[in-house]
C-alpha cells in the first residue's frame, strides 16, 4: 500500500503536538494532536542526537516513515497531527513487525483517551 501522507514541516506544528497527548512504546514515542480543522491526517518524524550520529538518526527516521506509511492510512484519524519520535537504539534495531505493532498500539491508546 503506497499512500502518500501529508508531512509536518513547520516547527510550530511540532511544538503544538508536543503539548498534546503522547504514548510511549518500546520502539518510539507517538504524539497526537487533534486540530481544529477537518483536513487530512498529517505526520512528522524526529530523532534527537541521543539516537546517534546522522547515519543512525536517518536510518531511524526512514524506518518510522515506512511504519507510518503502513499503519496510519488504516489506523489514523483525519484531523490529527501525529509526531513519531525515534528512541535510542530501539527504533533502528527493533523488528519491523514489532515497530508496526508499537504504532498500532499507541494509536489505539491515544484515540481511546
Amino acid at each position: 500500500m503506497t499512500t502518500s501522507l501529508d508531512i509536518l514541516k513547520k516547527r510550530a506544528d511540532f511544538l503544538a503536538a508536543s503539548r498534546a497527548a503522547k504514548c510511549g512504546t518500546k520502539g518510539m514515542m507517538v504524539q497526537a494532536r487533534l486540530r481544529e480543522d477537518d483536513g487530512p491526517l498529517r505526520v512528522g518524524f524526529t530523532c534527537s542526537k541521543k539516537v546517534g550520529n546522522a547515519v543512525a538518526r536517518n536510518r531511524a527516521k526512514r524506518r518510522l516513515r515506512e511504519v507510518a506509511r503502513a499503519i496510519l492510512p488504516s489506523a489514523g484519524q483525519a484531523g490529527f497531527d501525529y509526531v513519531l519520535i525515534g528512541r535510542f537504539d530501539a527504533t533502528a534495531s527493533r523488528d519491523f513487525e514489532a515497530l508496526k505493532g508499537d504504532l498500532a498500539y499507541a494509536l489505539k491508546k491515544l484515540h481511546r483517551a
